[in-house]
Parts: structure tokens; C-alpha cells; sequence
């Protein structure tokens, strides 16, 4: 395998996705058992105040918190059990025990998704 120089590396990293970037960061974090938070933060740190500022302000992972089960709480366990990887009894312990979060730092369309899943199984729905 040829090696890429480090303008070649910063090339492919230019054309990945955010969500790519971010797998990819992991996926390099646990192959050589490091953390890369630290340096992203620093960098963060040194950019321009008004970019750095917007980004932060921009809310990229969601919670979809339930917070009543309204009056099909069958059918919105069934769903809770869809999004989730729940059983049946945590499903049901989750519901009777609103307010309580159902997925937690997901996509804004994850979430949006839930959200609409839920509220169409007669479920009350916050997302944060």
C-alpha cells in the first residue's frame, strides 16, 4: 500500500461527511487506544470567535424524552421496543415510568422520526 501524504489525508478528510469524520474518529481512537477530545478541543479553542460561536450554538444530538403515554400505552410500548433494543418489561417499566428518555443524543431526523412514531402511537413527546 502506498503511503498518502499528510495533503492527501487532509484531501479525503475534506470530502467525508460530518457523521464519516466522526465514525472514522472513533474507529481510529480505538484501533491505537487513544482520545482525540482533547486536541479537538484545543483546536476549537483557537478558532475564530463568530464561527466557533454559531457551531456551538448549533444543537447536533437530541433527546427524545416521553412524557406520557397518553391512552394506547400498548401500542407506545410497541414503538418505545421498535426505537429501542428494550424487552418488553424494560419497554413497559420505561413507559409507566414517564418523564423518561427514550433515545438519547441522536440526529435531529432520528429524533424527528421517534418523535413522530411515538406521538403517532397517541404518546407525548419532548425533544431536546
Amino acid at each position: 500500500m502506498a503511503k498518502l501524504s499528510q495533503e492527501d489525508l487532509l484531501a479525503q478528510f475534506e470530502e467525508m461527511t460530518l457523521i464519516e469524520l466522526s465514525e472514522f474518529v472513533k474507529a481510529f481512537e480505538d484501533k491505537f487506544d487513544v482520545e482525540a477530545a482533547a486536541p479537538v478541543a484545543v483546536a476549537a479553542a483557537g478558532a475564530p470567535g463568530a464561527p466557533a460561536a454559531a457551531e456551538a450554538e448549533e444543537q447536533d444530538e437530541f433527546d427524545v424524552i416521553l412524557t406520557g403515554a397518553g391512552d394506547k400505552k400498548i401500542q407506545v410500548i410497541k414503538v418505545v421496543r421498535e426505537l429501542t433494543s428494550l424487552g418488553l418489561k424494560e419497554a413497559k417499566d420505561l413507559v409507566d415510568g414517564t418523564p423518561k428518555p427514550v433515545l438519547e443524543k441522536v440526529a435531529k431526523d432520528a429524533a424527528d422520526k421517534a418523535a413522530e412514531a411515538l406521538k403517532g402511537a397517541g404518546a407525548s413527546v419532548e425533544v431536546k
